[in-house]
């Protein structure tokens, strides 16, 4: 059963979107994979969870070609990305036509608890296993339990807000 069927309300997709850009969201970038099966994607959908058993929450299109790699390999790793990494945002999110392995170039990169490539000078990494998945309509809702954290507090976070990229400090980023 639909939505409408559900409720008998009609929302307008273009009008939901429009609404949605008005949340600020910080900008992750989502790595998934090991060696030529690396892969990731950009994402603002990332919440804190659980504090008693650390979690997180991301969501991520089930058309996107990170999905199948994230159901292989059952790991992922969040990196909160830092005002000065524009650049990974844009090459995450496909922005270049750079896909797979290639979104890596541009990064500096190590390993955490889990293998999953980690972004060195993000602002935050944190290391997840998949704990639970949950199907809805396009997307999938992971749930991801942190196995390890790598922060580094000497940068302001890359924020996302109205379709472009902001900083705390001067407003909007440039785009390049």
């Amino acid at each position: 059963m639909d939505q409408i069927a559900k409720t008998g309300f009609a929302v307008d997709q273009s009008a939901f979107k429009m609404s949605m850009r008005q949340l600020a969201g910080a900008v992750s970038v989502i790595t998934v994979g090991e060696h030529d099966e690396r892969t990731g994607f950009t994402a603002t959908s990332v919440s804190s969870l659980s504090a008693d058993v650390p979690s997180v929450i991301v969501s991520v299109n089930r058309t996107s070609s990170s999905w199948p790699v994230l159901e292989k390999y059952r790991r992922f790793c969040v990196n909160v990305l830092a005002a000065d990494q524009q650049h990974v945002a844009q090459s995450f999110a496909g922005f270049d036509g750079q896909r797979g392995v290639d979104r890596y170039t541009g990064g500096s990169w190590y390993h955490l608890a889990t293998g999953t490539p980690a972004l060195r000078d993000a602002l935050t990494v944190l290391d997840c296993e998949l704990d639970a998945v949950m199907n809805h309509h396009s997307h999938a809702i992971l749930i991801g339990r942190v196995c390890a954290i790598d922060t580094r507090e000497d940068m302001e976070p890359l924020l996302y807000w109205r379709g472009g990229y902001r900083r705390l400090s001067n407003g909007i980023a440039t785009t390049s």
